[in-house]
């Protein structure tokens, strides 16, 4: 991945806003309505072209096809490999469990989104890559009439995979990860042979503290969680480090998370992953303060760190100055070469569903630009 010495880079965490053109789109798909195969492609083409050039044109640096074909990050598989089928019952989150009446608040308000999440009810085997071969072709595509400094495509672990596609198949749950592990390895492998840096998304390590681990032992979770990176690490050993990026998160919702585990107790785990970046919550109120987590671990020397700079879930607009603040501090811990400005999470993690207004959410990237030029002229002594 490409690392700057001369100024901070700037990147967010994937997903972006979809036009509703898409949203329809994605949704009767989802549904089970017949959709004209040539205007999905040409619908997701457009707006991955304009994804890629309004993110461009805001100076973010290391850009995504902001999810376009996607209906969320971690469902989408269900089109490419075997083995699910039909739903399963939500689980809340535990800190959700302690406020019913803000839980319940939600659903009145949808502020929880529609969409199936099927069960592994079958063998785990790649049945179809077109989807990923489209993705691939658009964002490439809208690359070569938009170039960027670096460009990076989205992929779901295969613990975030478990944690929202419950198994009822496998023998185990190690039987589960692993199966799931070589399948999507065909898809990691087809993202860096491209030529694009891949994201793995693996909120499981954060958000499966205290979802599908709410209620275990510190030390079972750490175990559990543990088991995910190995199986992670094995679907991504034919990939160099450097082409990885992970992103760990504690859920990119609006709640108290009263029982998010600590960065102390995810960063461990997270670190031994076979990565060249981590991208981390580090703006939101329950989070914010956990830079001296960093400032106090031993690090891997070539790790690049990749700290929210923006929160993901409030309208606020962060002011440039507070965003130059957040890059500097982590500057300070690895060195201004090794950070790279980004996003606390998605911006339209599911399909059609944000808390952040569209418009707005492409103003919080302008701020963060912003924010770098201004780290740069800091960090570096000259404007940028």
């Amino acid at each position: 991945m490409k690392q700057s010495t001369d100024r901070i880079l700037t990147t967010h965490t994937g997903s972006l806003p979809r036009p509703e053109s898409v949203t329809h789109l994605v949704f009767a798909k989802e549904q089970g309505e017949t959709v004209d195969a040539a205007e999905f492609d040409a619908t997701i083409s457009a707006a991955v072209e304009e994804a890629v050039a309004r993110q461009v044109s805001l100076g973010i640096d290391v850009v995504s096809d902001g999810e376009m074909s996607k209906i969320s990050y971690a469902t989408y598989i269900k089109e490419r490999i075997s083995g699910f089928e039909g739903d399963s019952p939500r689980r809340p989150p535990a800190d959700l469990e302690d406020y019913p009446s803000f839980l319940e608040r939600l659903a009145r308000a949808g502020g929880t989104p529609e969409y199936k999440r099927p069960c592994c009810r079958g063998a785990i085997e790649v049945v179809n890559m077109a989807p990923l071969e489209a993705d691939l072709k658009h964002f490439k595509a809208a690359l070569e009439k938009t170039p960027s400094t670096d460009a990076f495509m989205n992929a779901a672990s295969p613990g975030v995979i478990a944690l929202f596609q419950p198994n009822e198949f496998y023998d185990s749950h190690d039987d589960y990860l692993e199966a799931l592990a070589e399948a999507m390895r065909i898809e990691y492998e087809g993202i860096v042979d491209a030529g694009l840096v891949i994201q793995l998304d693996s909120p499981d390590l954060g958000l499966g503290r205290h979802m599908m681990f709410k209620g275990k032992p510190d030390e079972e979770y750490q175990r559990l969680a543990s088991a995910h990176v190995e199986m992670l690490n094995h679907a991504l050993r034919n990939i160099p480090r450097d082409r990885v990026r992970m992103h760990v998160c504690w859920g990119n919702y609006e709640g108290p998370h009263t029982h998010d585990a600590p960065m102390s107790m995810v960063l461990p785990i997270a670190l031994q992953a076979k990565i060249g970046a981590l991208v981390f919550e580090s703006s939101n109120p329950r989070h914010a303060h956990e830079w001296t987590t960093f400032r106090d671990a031993d690090l891997p020397e070539d790790l690049v760190l990749v700290p929210g700079v923006v929160d993901s879930t409030t309208n606020f607009v962060e002011h440039p100055e507070l965003v130059a603040e957040r890059i500097c501090r982590f500057a300070d811990i690895v060195g201004r070469e090794r950070v790279i400005a980004g996003s606390d999470c998605g911006f339209a993690t599911f399909a059609g569903f944000g808390a952040v207004d569209g418009e707005i959410a492409y103003a919080k990237l302008g701020a963060m630009a912003q924010g770098a030029a201004i780290a740069s002229e800091r960090l570096w002594g000259r404007a940028a």
